[in-house]
């Protein structure tokens, strides 16, 4: 058994991290602080833990916070590497589920996040938490950078061509069309965000520049197998009147070598036996609400034309896109079943 502090309790991706880790058969949280909520019982703002938790909110105490095996920060971008430094120093491991470790170019973060990063040689220990691509040094880490939930989708859509022995796919012919759910926002208020604004509507932001493009470049760039830039791919996130949910749409173009590959099979055969990526049969669909709820990520291919191939991949950005991902690596880090807390199947309809 293990206790865990979860900084940033409020939030969509706070919460959903408790209500994911109460069921976790290894897990004792401890700690669930907010800046605005101290003294508040959890489940008075989240009636649906109700005989689930007795926790009330905190003020975030580092002294505390020392005290448990693993602290999530469940906070916005430059809260985490604030702190990293203390938690370390008394054995504490830490997964940010913002951004202050997942870019290793601090020039990149500095530009898309406004920060100066509070310590560079902390994240240059860190490891990229993207269990199906990077398991082993994740058992070993000390720190884990949360994927982002858009290029979760992206990298585990793609590895698969980036990774056979040749490479299958034209990396400037690259095209991501994403859909998020509003909770992908966050929980603030913003009018932007009020119902007024999302029902009936949707729209694409973000499409001058996204910083999950330079999260997606640099991922893709390691998890090749071959020398490739794909600095010229095109992102463009869309924002659709549900609360969770993700859906991307992946086009590329296929390269020669690709003829001689059966696409389905080279899928299938790379994502065997893991607990949560379903390759699903050729010609499907993955629909969000099959993933509602769930710790799982579904992919489908369609092969148009000879050379061009359109990768569907949907998950819930609140659980395998956050949460759920961030327990997955919980669990690689303290050798615990990968699954553990995480065996939910989606909710449908």
């Amino acid at each position: 058994m293990i206790t865990v502090g979860i900084v940033g309790g409020t939030g969509y991706t706070g919460v959903e991290l408790l209500r994911l880790l109460l069921r976790h058969p290894n897990v004792n949280v401890k700690i669930l602080t907010s800046r605005t909520e101290a003294g508040r019982r959890v489940d008075e703002m989240f009636p649906s833990l109700r005989g689930h938790t007795d926790l009330e909110f905190s003020d975030l105490k580092i002294e505390a916070l020392q005290k448990c095996d693993v602290v999530f920060f469940a906070t916005p971008h430059g809260v985490a590497m604030n702190h990293a430094a203390d938690l370390l120093s008394a054995g504490t491991k830490v997964i940010d589920l913002a951004a202050d470790f997942r870019l290793q170019d601090l020039e990149q973060f500095e530009k898309w996040y406004g920060l100066e990063h509070a310590c560079p040689e902390i994240l240059k220990q860190s490891v990229y938490g993207l269990c199906e691509l990077n398991r082993e040094k994740i058992k070993q880490a000390q720190v884990i950078g949360n994927p982002g939930c858009y290029p979760t989708t992206v990298q585990l859509g793609l590895a698969p061509l980036l990774q056979a022995s040749e490479l299958l796919l034209k990396p400037e012919s690259i095209i991501i069309d994403a859909k998020s759910g509003v909770s992908g926002a966050g929980r603030k208020a913003s009018l932007g965000m009020i119902y007024s604004e999302n029902a009936d509507n949707f729209k694409a932001y973000g499409v001058a520049g996204h910083r999950h493009h330079p999260e997606i470049v640099e991922a893709l760039g390691h998890i090749s197998a071959h020398q490739a830039n794909f600095e010229s791919l095109i992102f463009v996130p869309h924002l659709v009147p549900m609360i969770r949910g993700m859906l991307s749409t992946i086009y590329v173009d296929l390269t020669e070598h690709a003829k001689a590959v059966d696409l389905q099979k080279l899928y299938q055969d790379f994502y065997q036996g893991e607990h949560f990526v379903d390759v699903m049969p050729a010609g499907s669909s993955p629909e969000t609400r099959s993933v509602r709820g769930a710790n799982q990520l579904r992919i489908a291919l369609h092969q148009i034309q000879a050379n061009k191939l359109i990768v569907l991949v949907a998950q819930d950005n609140l659980v395998k896109g956050a949460a759920g991902q961030a327990i997955q690596n919980m669990n690689l880090m303290f050798n615990f079943s990968e699954d553990a807390g995480l065996q939910g199947i989606g909710l449908l309809p």
